[in-house]
């Protein structure tokens, strides 16, 4: 058994979301978002290496030694424990985060999903985006929604991955998973073969280049269901990521796809619920209709989030919105929430430490809540 297996074998008695490993630290443990670390001593440089290099490949060594950073996903000999794996060179060494990923892909309603992400997988073309920062459960909203359309639909699903997570067995739906550097050069050549093979559903793991957005683009218009992940955090920031990234003469034929073929923007944090139950997604929802649609046709974006404030009946919701009413309902920590939140005034009956609370000067209260 790999050495490396007891840390990790540790960290998943110890219900953590993460481990990492790094030199002149001890090991540490991500549990409910704080990082904490373990009774152990500092690793050694050499003591590392010689840890991660038993659980690697030769081609993976090779190109880790190149200098290159290396993701891929990694199964415990002893427990079966699936993780996925960060291997990266740093000023003292080597480190390594090794993120837990669960055997059982988790449904929708186990997530606690609101009503309406289920309806997102009844669409049959367009493209669905779940943004957020590292570490905000994407991959895991993602899982469920295909495992969603696994079980309810007669598909053919593509999944793009970097690298593979969540393994989907197929059910009523066939799933195939392919993962980047093991079966693809890159996501933008994944979706260009997976195009040409009988799709009806397309994941890809991140919109992380022109090239690769613009192929998605290609596959959400040309009847296609396209699923994707960005790093952005809110919907507005989500849709001008998408038209900067691509080049300025593309500008007026990106904002019409956005305009008719953007169907939702779901943006998710996690944040802590009461007494250390763990954690939950808080989601900002952006359905596209005719009235978002104009705004991003006119340059309007600093608009939307209006429209997300007043399309809650069709299921929209501003970050705020969500957060708050999360904290009304006792689902999450008060001091946790305000954290995401814009309009941190407004919690101030909820928070129990008033330091986290910014103190404006009078005159500067209203602007600041526009921030």
């Amino acid at each position: 058994m790999p050495r490396i297996d007891a840390f990790l074998k540790l960290g998943l008695a110890q219900g953590c979301s993460d481990i990492h490993l790094a030199v002149g630290v001890p090991p540490m443990l991500r549990m409910n978002g704080d990082l904490m670390p373990i009774k152990f001593r500092q690793l050694e440089d050499t003591e590392l290496e010689s840890y991660v290099m038993e659980i690697l490949t030769d081609s993976q060594k090779e190109f880790f030694y190149a200098g290159q950073d290396l993701d891929f996903s990694y199964v415990t000999e002893e427990s079966n424990g699936r993780f996925r794996v960060n291997l990266f060179h740093k000023a003292t060494g080597v480190g390594a985060v090794f993120r837990y990923i669960p055997n059982e892909v988790p449904t929708l309603e186990q997530l606690g999903m609101p009503e309406i992400i289920r309806t997102f997988c009844d669409y049959h073309q367009g493209m669905v985006l779940v943004t957020g920062s590292t570490g905000t459960g994407k991959s895991t909203t993602l899982a469920a929604m295909i495992d969603h359309l696994n079980s309810t639909r007669e598909l053919n699903i593509i999944s793009l991955e970097d690298p593979i997570e969540f393994v989907h067995q197929s059910k009523r739906s066939q799933v195939i998973q392919r993962e980047l550097g093991t079966h693809l050069n890159s996501f933008a050549d994944g979706v260009r073969s997976a195009m040409r093979e009988d799709p009806d559903v397309i994941l890809v793991g991140e919109l992380r280049d022109a090239e690769t957005i613009s192929m998605a683009m290609t596959a959400a218009e040309t009847g296609h269901l396209v699923l994707g992940t960005l790093h952005t955090t809110g919907a507005v920031k989500t849709i001008d990521r998408i038209v900067d990234a691509l080049p300025g003469e593309l500008r007026e034929q990106t904002k019409s796809f956005l305009a008719q073929s953007l169907k939702a923007v779901v943006t998710q944090v996690l944040v802590k619920m009461p007494e250390g139950q763990g954690r939950k997604a808080i989601m900002e929802i952006l359905i596209n209709n005719r009235a978002i649609s104009k705004l991003i046709m006119s340059d309007q974006n600093h608009q939307i989030p209006s429209q997300l404030q007043t399309g809650r009946d069709a299921g929209m919701k501003l970050m705020d919105q969500a957060l708050f009413e999360a904290v009304e309902a006792k689902e999450i920590d008060p001091d946790d929430a305000v954290r995401h939140a814009l309009d941190k005034a407004r919690f101030q009956p909820f928070v129990s430490d008033l330091s986290i609370l910014p103190v404006f000067d009078e005159p500067s209260k209203e602007s600041s809540q526009h921030e």
